[in-house]
């Protein structure tokens, strides 16, 4: 029997040590690429630890969850955790478990990921309005700004809608009574009653008095709406005769939930949440340089934790209450310099490799996504974040002397979104955004040339990955053997689809590199093609994700879907088990893409190499769409 490389046991036992041990996990399971666990208490220096163990890649932690990013062979890794810790490594269910904090987070992360895009694109067309009133002074009176100008707004005032979709999804709860009744909450007769209220009026639910608390734009009281009536409908579910429930679960449940949340929930959580932003403004208007600094100095510390959502309800009660909002001005600011930190990383380093990740990642950083930046280069060589860090923070005081507002929400805050800074009402404060921003983005690139930018800490990761030591056999040296005599080996499309570059997929572990290079495809047809002839070396045990060596020894992993294993590999049929040869355009796995989607997962499908650092260079395809069996990717020694 070939004998293993890599002692799995000990880079487990030393993963379990650096988090804390046995008592500090509350439960461990994996994907194809990650050993997913939830920690009772997580610190830096823990993720520091880990990332910085031979053969891990990186640590992500996000939505509660302490991710070890480890690669094709997180299967034998997480064999040998579960055989050191005795806590649940079936379920699942993070949300229910570990701190309240971890809950919060991970609940945040859900209910707003899947539509900030939306309001995002909204915030860019208001910004749009802002420059073509500038422009031309009468187009504000035209029917055409009005429309436009209704459609900007549409996504903030039915927002407890969208709410509503993802937070019942997360909650477990029927997404079409969470919408009924959040409905209620921002449709116009309640409006109109609220304000009448507001007016002097005394108006009583059943004898319990409403107040003039109106809910378009609001975020906490449709999240805790929905969050009650998870419990609710599961009670009448176990309550209410199966053949009556479907008619009376949906009656109930809109009948008690939708004047509890009038008389009750909204009322105590609107005060909740613009006691939170009060608290924030008090500091911003009393001592505005020391916001700034905090924001522009930890914004991206707060980003790699995964707890900025729970900023959103901050900013738009903000935007509720008095139209504009000076947390998201600093916020750009901080993004920028993160941006700045990544250009002078081009300009300075020499590594084509470093360049080409640093120009892809700093033009995600231009639309105000910054994980890709940070994972895949100011983190990664540390220095460029504390630089980016530093920037932000000098950026962002400048800023606070000229009273910066943003007077739009700006879903995705960053350069684009400047222009929300714009207000006749405050000439200075879009001046003070840009004096700000050019100190953020110019700063960190005379330090970095000045300073450089340290060394890569993913580097020992890549070299273990590359000489097999995280779990190679004898097997695959002879195969890395008979690579070395190879000049290139093409990678073909194992799926039909459209062609999208790793950099712009939605996940960023993969976008930021960490895993490998490789591209993604949006599949329009139902099976998976091997890409080359060669061997099984993975499959995920939610059959989503493949693991395969080339004869040549080029290493790819095919993840089908971004975070299919919540699916418990239902929408999957494997045609191949671990072990087995194939041959290129042999049909290794189907999946029901309709089913996916249904699930609110995406069917967008990473094809990585995990072993670049044993190649020159790798050519990938440039075309707009793909068919399997087609040259995808060439890894050239």
């Amino acid at each position: 029997m070939a004998e293993k490389v890599r002692d799995y046991s000990k880079l487990a036992r030393d993963i379990l040590d650096a988090v804390g041990g046995e008592e500090n996990v509350v439960s461990a399971t994996r994907c194809a690429t990650r050993l997913r666990l939830v920690l009772k208490n997580s610190n830096s220096a823990a993720k520091q630890e880990v990332n910085n163990l031979p053969g891990v890649i990186t640590v992500v932690e996000n939505g509660g969850q302490f991710q070890v990013v480890i690669g094709q062979h997180v299967g034998e890794v997480y064999e040998e955790f579960a055989k050191l810790v005795n806590v649940d490594t079936e379920n699942e269910d993070y949300e229910n478990k570990g701190s309240i904090l971890n809950r919060v987070i991970a609940t945040m992360s859900a209910v707003f990921a899947p539509f900030i895009y939306i309001l995002a694109a909204a915030g860019i067309l208001q910004g749009v309005l802002i420059l073509l009133k500038m422009l031309f002074s009468n187009f504000e009176n035209t029917s055409t700004f009005a429309v436009l100008d209704f459609m900007s707004w549409a996504p903030f005032t039915f927002l407890p809608i969208f709410i509503a979709i993802t937070a019942s999804k997360h909650f477990k709860t029927n997404t079409y009574i969470a919408v009924a009744a959040t409905a209620a909450l921002v449709s116009p007769e309640w409006t109109a009653m609220a304000e009448s209220i507001g007016n002097g009026s005394s108006l009583n639910f059943l004898g319990l008095p409403l107040t003039e608390t109106t809910y378009t734009s609001s975020v906490l009281p449709p999240l805790f709406l929905v969050w009650i009536l998870s419990y609710l409908e599961r009670f009448l579910n176990k309550s209410i005769h199966e053949v009556v429930r479907p008619i009376f679960v949906p009656f109930l449940s809109i009948l008690i939930i939708v004047p509890l949340t009038l008389v009750i929930i909204g009322p105590i959580t609107t005060l909740g949440a613009n006691g939170i932003a009060n608290g924030y403004n008090i500091l911003a208007d009393n001592v505005p340089w020391l916001a700034a600094a905090i924001i522009g100095a930890f914004w991206q510390v707060i980003v790699i934790f995964g707890v900025h959502w729970g900023i959103t309800p901050l900013s738009l009660a903000n935007y509720e209450q008095y139209g504009m909002d000076s947390f998201q001005a600093y916020q750009t600011i901080a993004v920028i310099a993160q941006v700045g930190a990544v250009v002078g990383v081009i300009i300075k380093a020499k590594s084509k490799e470093t360049k080409r990740i640093g120009i892809s990642a700093g033009t995600t950083g231009i639309f105000g996504i910054t994980e890709p930046a940070i994972y895949g280069v100011t983190l990664r060589f540390k220095k460029p974040f504390i630089i980016g860090c530093i920037s932000g923070a000098i950026g962002a005081i400048t800023a606070s002397f000229f009273n910066p507002y943003y007077f739009a929400y700006a879903g995705l805050p960053g350069p684009l979104t400047i222009v929300n800074g714009i207000n006749a009402d405050y000439p200075t404060s879009v001046w003070g955004i840009l004096i700000g921003s050019v100190i953020a983005i110019v700063l960190p690139i005379i330090l970095i040339q000045i300073f450089g930018f340290g060394e890569d800490t993913a580097k020992q990761a890549d070299e273990d990955l590359a000489k097999g030591k995280d779990a190679v056999t004898t097997e695959d040296s002879k195969a890395e053997a008979s690579a070395a005599q190879t000049s290139e080996d093409t990678i073909h499309a194992p799926l039909s689809g459209k062609l999208m570059s790793l950099e712009t997929v939605p996940d960023e572990v993969f976008s930021s590199g960490a895993m490998g290079m490789g591209l993604a495809i949006e599949p329009n047809e139902n099976k998976v093609y091997a890409p080359f002839d060669g061997k099984v070396v993975m499959i995920a045990p939610t059959k989503h994700a493949i693991g395969l060596q080339s004869d040549n020894g080029v290493e790819v992993l095919i993840h089908v879907g971004l975070d299919t294993v919540k699916l418990d590999g239902e929408p999957f049929t494997l045609r191949v088990k671990e072990g087995d040869s194939v041959k290129q355009g042999d049909v290794i796995n189907e999946f029901d893409a309709e089913a996916i989607k249904s699930a609110g997962v995406q069917t967008i499908t990473p094809i990585i190499v995990t072993n670049p650092a044993n190649y020159t260079e790798i050519t990938i395809d440039e075309t707009e769409m793909t068919a399997h069996g087609n040259n995808l990717m060439t890894a050239i020694k």
